[in-house]
């Protein structure tokens, strides 16, 4: 079983009691960082937003039930008050815990079941290349997203085709795509840009970040680019867990070759996987 599927495991097992991301990372046998990655790279959520969302789904199934103590449904539910509580179950369903035991049922509410963890992964994924990465500077254009709802990234590719060739300081025609600035909640930036020789002379629109020396395993994605998803899912899921290798928390990226074709999709995309010296 992958981490993921053992992380799911973990949550289903112990849903009712004290959850943190290091304990169910160490159920995986990962570190929290690999397990967060792995986990929206499967699954398209974070960690604890979906233990949250299991945690409030199965407090609304008892509400609705008829459970007459609020209160004590919070506290199971990791609450430390009716307030917290409510203000979780209002955001996560739109109506307050009162309200969805006066109607005794879920049928308008979006509740969030157990995930059945697809263990289809790419059979053919080609070994990696290993790459003592140099120094990067790359500018374009940034968003922040969470892995829940980053349906914007090609929307800000396309975006980011109308600065592509003319971006001051701009080296060669490689594109890159940059995940950074990731944290617990599923929340990370995504920068589209390209290489530059330094960053003085970049307009107001564009951000940029600076890509230190790295070790990484690259690999190569052959399809379309919209299932590239799944081959990171492999590369987190299946081929990191037992290559010995470690994870680095560090900026990781999609390389986009001049052979890619961001009209048609393909062409192929370098995924650089950063590592652990």
């Amino acid at each position: 079983m992958n981490p993921v599927g053992k992380a799911l495991w973990f949550i289903e097992s112990y849903i009712a009691g004290e959850l943190t991301l290091d304990e169910i990372a160490q159920c995986g046998c990962v570190s929290r960082y690999h397990l967060s990655r792995a986990f929206e790279a499967a699954t398209g959520r974070p960690v604890m937003r979906y233990v949250r969302a299991r945690r409030l789904t199965e407090a609304a199934r008892r509400l609705a039930g008829g459970a007459p103590d609020i209160l004590a449904i919070a506290v199971e539910s990791g609450y430390g008050s009716h307030e917290a509580f409510t203000r979780a179950f209002r955001e996560q369903f739109g109506l307050t815990p009162e309200a969805l035991r006066a109607q005794g049922h879920l049928d308008n509410i979006a509740i969030v079941e157990p995930i059945k963890m697809d263990e289809s992964i790419l059979a053919n994924l080609a070994p990696p290349r290993f790459e003592d990465g140099r120094p990067l500077l790359i500018a374009g254009l940034n968003e922040r997203y969470n892995c829940e709802a980053s349906m914007g990234i090609p929307a800000q590719w396309q975006r980011f085709n109308e600065y592509f060739g003319k971006v001051p300081g701009q080296i060669g025609r490689v594109a890159y795509g940059v995940c950074y600035n990731a944290d617990d909640t599923g929340n990370f930036d995504y920068l589209c840009g390209a290489e530059v020789s330094d960053f003085s002379n970049l307009p107001a629109a564009l951000s940029h970040i600076r890509l230190p020396a790295q070790r990484y395993a690259v690999f190569t994605h052959r399809e379309h680019i919209s299932s590239i998803r799944r081959t990171w899912n492999t590369v987190w899921n299946a081929w990191l867990p037992g290559s010995g290798h470690t994870p680095a928390d560090a900026p990781h990226f999609e390389r986009y070759s001049e052979q890619f074709d961001p009209l048609t999709g393909m062409g192929g995309v370098e995924i650089w996987l950063p590592l652990k010296a």
